[in-house]
C-alpha cells in the first residue's frame, strides 16, 4: 500500500523548511552516503497516530530578483498540486495576509486537491489569534495556528491533514496489479518508453501546458498479465534555474516511487550516469523498491565487444549502493530489447515479494558465521542467535544478537551477500534490523 504524499507550499520565508524539519524530527539530520539522502533533504517519512505519509518540502531556491519570486512560487505550488494527496499551505502571521498568498490560494482552490491552511509563527496563541482570523479571507477553510520553531499546534494541524487521507477501499484487484514507475531526468525518453510499451501514443507528449504535467497512470495488458505504468514525464521547463528544475524532478520521482512496486530508472547512454541519476536512484533504493536500470539510446553508442561491460562497470561504480539493481541496455527509438523489460519486471516483482523459510535462512546464516567469524571488541564477540524474515516489499530480516553495538555495517553486508548467493533476490533491496537479546532469553 503506497503512503499518501503531503506537500508544504508557501511564499519564501514563511517557515516551510522549519516546519518540514520539525515534523521530520531527527531523521532529517541524518546524513548518509547514499545519493538522494543528503543534508538538503526535500522529502521525509512522517507518522501521526497510526498514519504514515511522505512529506515534501517545496522550498526550493529563493531567487534574488523580486519580479520572479511569484512565478517561482507558482511553479512550486503547481508541482505540489500535481504530486500531493494533501497540501499544507503555509502563511506567516507576522507578515499578515499579502497579495501573493491570495494568488497561490486561488490556484489551490481551483485544484481538486484538499488544502490545509496553516498559519505559522503563532508563538502566543492568546495574543496572535485575532491576526490568525484574517486568513479566513483566503476562502480555503479554517486556518490552523502553529509555531514551527516552538513545535506548537502540530496536533490539530496533523489531525486535519490525515482526515483527507484516502481510505484503503481501492478494490483488491486494483491493489494486486503491479505498479511500475518510470523515473529519470527530463529528456531521457520516459514518455516515449511508455508509448512503446503500451502501444503507440497512449501517453500524449506535447508542449501544450498541462498535457504532460501530471504523472500519468496507464494500465497495460501484456501476455494476459496487467501492469500499471506511472509516467513522471512532462516536467515543465519554464524554470530558468537549473537547481529548481532538478528539485522538481526529484519531487516528481519521490511521489511516483512511493506508489510503485518496481522502478525503471532511465539513464541516457550517451551521457552516462549523472549525479542527478544517482540522487533519483537513491530515492528508490531508500524506499526498498524493485529496481531496473534501463540504459536508453544504446543504438547511439559506438560499440566494441567490451562496450557493454565497460558501461556496466561504470554504472555499478557510481550506483555502488545498489549492486542488486538489474541493468538493461535498450533503445526506445529502435525497440531494441524492449521485450525484455516485462520479463525483467516479473523477475523483480517476484524477488521483491519473496519469503524465505526460517529454518533454511538460519542454516545459511550459520554457515556464513562459520566461514567468517563475527566481529569482536575488547574481548567481547558478536553472537548471532537467530534470523527471521518479517516482511516483504522489500524483504526484511531481523537478526537477534547478544550486542547490537558489535554488529558492524560490514558484517551485515557480508550476511546480505551470503543470503543473496543462496536465494538470488535480483533487483530488490534487502532490509536488516538488528535486535538485542540477553543470553538467558535465547
Amino acid at each position: 500500500m503506497s503512503k499518501p504524499v503531503v506537500a508544504i507550499v508557501g511564499r519564501p520565508n514563511v517557515g516551510k523548511s522549519t516546519l518540514f524539519n520539525a515534523l521530520a524530527g531527527e531523521r532529517i539530520s541524518i546524513v548518509k552516503d547514499t545519493p538522494g539522502v543528503t543534508r538538503d533533504r526535500i522529502y521525509a517519512d512522517v507518522s501521526w497516530l497510526d498514519k504514515d505519509f511522505t512529506m515534501i518540502d517545496t522550498g526550493g531556491i529563493e531567487p534574488d530578483s523580486k519580479d520572479i519570486i511569484l512565478s517561482q512560487m507558482r511553479e512550486q505550488a503547481q508541482i505540489a498540486i500535481d504530486t500531493a494527496d494533501v497540501i499544507i499551505f503555509l502563511v506567516d502571521v507576522r507578515q499578515g495576509l499579502v497579495d501573493s498568498d491570495a494568488k497561490v490560494a486561488d490556484m489551490l482552490r481551483r485544484s481538486n486537491k484538499p488544502v490545509v491552511l496553516v498559519v505559522n509563527k503563532v508563538d502566543d496563541f492568546d495574543k496572535l489569534m485575532p491576526d490568525v482570523y484574517e486568513f479566513y479571507n483566503l476562502g480555503i477553510g479554517d486556518p490552523h495556528p502553529v509555531s514551527a520553531a516552538s513545535l506548537l499546534g502540530f496536533g490539530d494541524m496533523l489531525d486535519a491533514v490525515i482526515e483527507y487521507f484516502p481510505e484503503h477501499n481501492a478494490s483488491e484487484a486494483e491493489e494486486e496489479i503491479p505498479k511500475i514507475a518510470i523515473i529519470g531526468k527530463p529528456n531521457v525518453g520516459k514518455s516515449s518508453l511508455v508509448n512503446k510499451l503500451v502501444g503507440e501514443d497512449r501517453v500524449i507528449v506535447s508542449d501544450i501546458a498541462g498535457t504532460t504535467r501530471d504523472a500519468v497512470d496507464t494500465k497495460v495488458k501484456f501476455h494476459g498479465k496487467e501492469y500499471i505504468f506511472i509516467d513522471t514525464a512532462g516536467l515543465r521547463r519554464k524554470s530558468k534555474i537549473k537547481e529548481e528544475l532538478e528539485r522538481y524532478s526529484i519531487i516528481r520521482a519521490v511521489a511516483a516511487v512511493e506508489k510503485a512496486d518496481v522502478v525503471l530508472l532511465m539513464i541516457d547512454a550517451t551521457e552516462g550516469v549523472t549525479e542527478q541519476d544517482a540522487k533519483i536512484a537513491g530515492i528508490a533504493h531508500e524506499r526498498g523498491k524493485g529496481i531496473i536500470i534501463c540504459v536508453n539510446k544504446w543504438d547511439a553508442i559506438d560499440k566494441t565487444d567490451k562496450t557493454m561491460k565497460e558501461h556496466t562497470n561504470k554504472i555499478r561504480q557510481i550506483l555502488s549502493f545498489m549492486p542488486y539493481a538489474e541493468i538493461l541496455f535498450i533503445s526506445v527509438a529502435t525497440g531494441q530489447r524492449l521485450g525484455k523489460i516485462y520479463e525483467m519486471i516479473d523477475v523483480v516483482l517476484e524477488n521483491n515479494a519473496m519469503r524465505v523459510q526460517t529454518g533454511v535462512l538460519n542454516e545459511i546464516v550459520a554457515e556464513a558465521v562459520s566461514l567468517q567469524q563475527p566481529p569482536s571488541d575488547k574481548g567481547r564477540r558478536l553472537k548471532i542467535y537467530y534470523t527471521t524474515q518479517v516482511a516483504v516489499k522489500p524483504p526484511t530480516f531481523v537478526i537477534f544478537v547478544n550486542d547490537k553495538e558489535l554488529m558492524h555495517f560490514s558484517y551485515v553486508r557480508y550476511l546480505e551477500n551470503r543470503i543473496r548467493d543462496a536465494f538470488g533476490f535480483r533487483g530488490t533491496a534487502l532490509r536488516f534490523i538488528t535486535r538485542e537479546r540477553k543470553e538467558d532469553d535465547k
